[in-house]
């Protein structure tokens, strides 16, 4: 008979997996609670980082409908459930594995789809999306700034080569002139 404790807990395990586009399953045997502490600061606001009972997230996983953590739960587990930049995170998470060995990645899953521990690492070689973002940026700018560069250029060109206009001679009539021409005519 499930407790009530039991139940909250796989109930918060499902809302950490509706709630993440991403989770990566870990084994953490023999990292301290320093190194464990150094892992989530490096992980940052948007990733948790839990240690979790393995009959407890098979039913909660379940329940969630991922079945990437299938047969992957034994031993001391840890999930990092990942809320935003999952390129980030999975970074974070291989670096560290490569400073500490005793971190090993399992598994994961990332919208929907699961990823072995490779493709955990394909992620992590990714550029951030800021990265991605600016890079887009940029290449969309490059041709609406060529095109301001050459009609700024033919503007300049335009103004050096154009010749300097003088006004005619005889336009028009000085304006007193033309009422004593009028009324020497009148006169006559």
């Amino acid at each position: 008979m499930a407790t009530p404790t039991k139940v909250a807990a796989v109930a918060e395990l499902k809302a950490d997996f509706a709630d993440s586009n991403a989770a990566v399953l870990t084994e953490y045997r023999g990292l301290t609670v320093a190194q464990l502490k150094e892992l989530r600061v490096s992980l940052g606001q948007d990733t948790k980082f839990a240690v979790v009972k393995n009959t407890l997230t098979a039913i909660a996983a379940k329940e969630a409908g991922v079945d990437a953590f299938d047969g992957q739960l034994s031993g001391p587990t840890a999930i990092a459930f990942i809320k935003g930049d999952a390129v980030a995170a999975a970074k974070s998470l291989t670096d560290f594995a490569k400073n500490n060995k005793a971190l090993v990645i399992k598994t994961g899953f990332f919208e929907g789809k699961s990823m072995d521990a490779s493709q955990v690492a394909a992620l992590a070689a990714l550029e951030s999306r800021e990265l991605q973002l600016a890079k887009v940026a940029g290449i969309l700018k490059a041709p609406m700034a060529a095109v301001a560069r050459t009609i700024e250029a033919l503007r300049v060109k335009l103004a050096e080569d154009a010749p300097v206009e003088e006004a005619p001679a005889e336009v028009a009539a000085p304006v007193d002139e033309a009422p004593a021409a009028e009324t020497a005519a009148t006169e006559a």
